[in-house]
């Protein structure tokens, strides 16, 4: 006897079997595949709302409540089933209800007898209700999308807040290290690069020179034609020394008139041939009423051992030797270079 046929246990009459399969299921059906005729318990239409025995006792009856989606996949499991290519017949499905909702049943079915040439002789069955659990699987199904739907959305919302913020941050930066009037760097953002290029240099023992330079005779400029005027020339300086640098150059304000270019990986001499272009672009400024605007440059290259500040020091007193030595000039450590008198 095939594995898939199950005959009705020894002892139980018809009336008696189907007795028990109301009390352990929703509902039970019994096909007779010779004739066709399908029988249905009460619970079974009870389960569906329909009156008892109120429907074809066939198989379309049961074909005519199964949900048009679930239709394909209910038969292909049947039709499997009964032609011994699956060993068991148990599907989950929605059957329609006499008031048109659809409900969803375990489906469960065990083939009783066969005929002489394979084909289904009887098969039992049962339909258990599992609405409430189906329904309940599905609203946390939802639920859970519907949380995921929040938590992307909120982090959305909060990507969108840490971009504004490192937004914020980084203009904060950038009005943290930059001068207000020239928009060049200020003191803070010359002191980082220049203890990073000190670091650079001792590490790698790459050259590394600075120019220090202040305006000459400025302040009698800010005295005779106010600040608003003086605080022009000085945005039209900066504008024509940055003409002269490359992109890796910092040039940054010191203070007041006073200006601090870095070079990194230039020797002494590079560094002088800079200030001498940086003084040719200061004659192009136009001058503010009678007083010529021009600089003074103190050069200094690195030196093993030196930490910025003594880098500054050096250039600072490089700077007092050119302005001792006539103004709009060039000195280094040891001497003026170059002279041009030329002031208010």
């Amino acid at each position: 006897m095939s594995h898939n046929t199950r005959p009705a246990p020894a002892g139980f009459s018809e009336q008696q079997l189907h007795t028990l399969f109301e009390l352990i299921s929703d509902g039970i059906w019994d096909w007779n595949a010779n004739t066709g005729y399908v029988y249905r318990n009460p619970g079974w239409y009870a389960m569906l709302g329909y009156a008892s025995h109120s429907m074809a006792n066939s198989v379309l009856t049961w074909e005519s409540v199964i949900h048009p989606e679930d239709y394909p996949r209910v038969m292909a499991h049947f039709e499997a089933y009964i032609t011994q290519r699956n060993e068991r017949y148990l599907i989950e499905y929605r059957c329609r209800c006499q008031d048109g909702s659809y409900l969803w049943v375990e489906d469960s079915g065990y083939i009783i007898a066969r005929n002489s040439d394979g084909s289904v002789a009887r098969m039992l069955g049962a339909h258990r209700n599992i609405d409430a659990g189906k329904r309940r699987v599905a609203q946390l199904e939802q639920q859970n999308l519907s949380l995921e739907s929040l938590v992307a959305e909120r982090t959305r919302e909060l990507s969108w807040v840490n971009q504004q913020l490192q937004r914020q941050l980084d203009e904060n930066r950038e009005l943290a290290e930059r001068d207000a009037l020239t928009r060049i760097a200020n003191r803070y953002r010359l002191d980082k690069v220049l203890q990073q290029e000190c670091e650079r240099s001792q590490r790698f023992r790459q050259p590394l020179s600075l120019i220090a330079m202040d305006v000459d005779d400025f302040k009698p400029i800010n005295d005779r034609y106010g600040h608003a005027r003086g605080d022009a020339a000085l945005v039209q300086v900066v504008d024509n020394l940055r003409t002269c640098l490359r992109e890796y150059d910092l040039l940054a304000r010191w203070g007041g008139d006073e200006f601090v270019i870095v070079l990194p990986q230039t020797l002494l001499d590079e560094a002088l041939e800079v200030a001498a272009r940086l003084r040719q672009v200061m004659e192009k400024v136009e001058p503010v009423g009678e007083c010529r605007l021009t600089m003074s440059y103190g050069v200094v290259q690195w030196q093993e051992g030196d930490a910025p500040d003594d880098l500054l020091a050096r250039a600072d007193k490089a700077l007092y030797r050119a302005k001792g030595a006539g103004k709009n000039a060039i000195a280094d450590d040891l001497t003026a270079l170059a002279e041009q008198h030329g002031s208010c």
